[in-house]
């Protein structure tokens, strides 16, 4: 098997995978960084948000060979003690119900504010559009992005 060498969480760690493993599997099956949710496996629900170079994507869908140039950002990279302001307003908001879905929705909202700053209720509704809350806490995560925005 093939032995890669990832940027995740601004650290290299090496990993022996073959080419086609999803980045999901790598980082929670080989890295132990099980903050990143297995949902549906094929990219609809939103669970294993992570950001590549800052963009939100899917990592159920990314193969583990195509990310070697590429800055990886989880979870538990986001904010090393969770004061992150995307992570503050879900507190203050007290989002999670069962919190299953909530770290690739934190991943998702937090990847939204650093490109638009501002959002009105539609943009933010559109941008989170593709998680899925299986609690249907869909007000207050809104609620949360727009206290985000603000904090930002």
């Amino acid at each position: 098997m093939p032995n890669y060498t990832l940027n995740i969480n601004g650290k290299n760690q090496s990993v022996t995978a073959d080419e086609d493993t999803p980045l999901l599997w790598v980082l929670r099956d080989e890295l132990n960084l099980v903050g990143t949710k297995f949902g549906c496996g094929i990219a609809q629900c939103g669970a294993c948000t992570v950001h590549l170079d800052g963009t939100a994507v899917r990592s159920c869908q990314m193969k583990v060979s195509l990310l070697d140039d590429v800055k990886i950002t989880t979870i538990e990279g986001l904010s090393e003690d969770g004061k992150h302001p995307v992570q503050e307003a879900w507190k203050e908001i007290d989002v999670p119900q069962c919190g299953y879905c909530q770290s690739g929705q934190i991943m998702t909202a937090t990847a939204f504010l650093n490109e638009n700053s501002n959002p009105s209720e539609e943009e933010i509704r559109e941008a989170m559009h593709g998680n899925i809350c299986r609690c249907a806490s869909y007000n207050r995560i809104e609620k949360a992005v727009k206290v985000a925005a603000e904090k930002m």
